[in-house]
């Protein structure tokens, strides 16, 4: 993701690599959020995750949220950014074994809306928090679910789940607290 100063943020997971975590052809000895300024210098900023992966800011850009995809902390994080583009502390934002049963998957990739409200991507479907952390709803695509995008008006939410692409139009004004949408595909 991009800061409105042209700063890329970026997560760097071993994924993909025939024995991940454990590979030989693993370039660093830890896993990564790194930042890429403009003029080019690259710096890993957070290094505190097994395998950070989803990556958004909030709509302010004073918060960097961080999905773990890792099946002993499968947490989304949330880290206060400075003036300077670098970050302090991290927190948990929300703990996933909350909403998904141990062995069904991580939290994946996610996006945060207009309002600061963030969307998850976990297995099973996209889950929706508050700016504060409150659990507000769950979107059930009952298939491992891996990602999300805003599209079109930015009220149209594109959900990649499984062998699918779901495209779901959002009301700007829904309150999604106690929510339990289903997807259809």
């Amino acid at each position: 993701v991009f800061n409105s100063k042209g700063d890329l943020y970026f997560t760097d997971p071993p994924f993909g690599l025939p024995k991940s975590f454990d590979d030989p052809q693993k370039e660093q000895p830890f896993q990564a959020v790194y930042r890429l300024t403009p003029d080019g210098r690259l710096s890993a900023i957070i290094t505190d995750l097994r395998a950070p992966n989803g990556i958004a800011f909030s709509p302010d850009e004073t918060t960097l949220y961080v999905s773990n995809a890792d099946n002993t902390n499968p947490v989304w994080m949330a880290y206060p950014v400075r003036s300077d583009g670098t970050v302090g502390k991290g927190r948990v934002f929300a703990d996933a074994r909350a909403y998904v049963a141990p062995g069904e998957g991580v939290p994946d990739g996610l996006k945060v809306d207009a309002r600061g409200n963030l969307f998850g991507a976990a297995p099973g479907g996209v889950h929706i928090f508050a700016p504060d952390g409150t659990r507000l709803g769950r979107i059930i695509t009952g298939v491992k679910t891996g990602n999300v995008a805003w599209g079109e008006d930015g009220n149209t939410l594109f959900i990649a789940a499984n062998h699918s692409i779901l495209r779901l139009r959002l009301s700007p004004q829904r309150r999604y607290a106690g929510s339990e949408v289903t997807a259809f595909r």
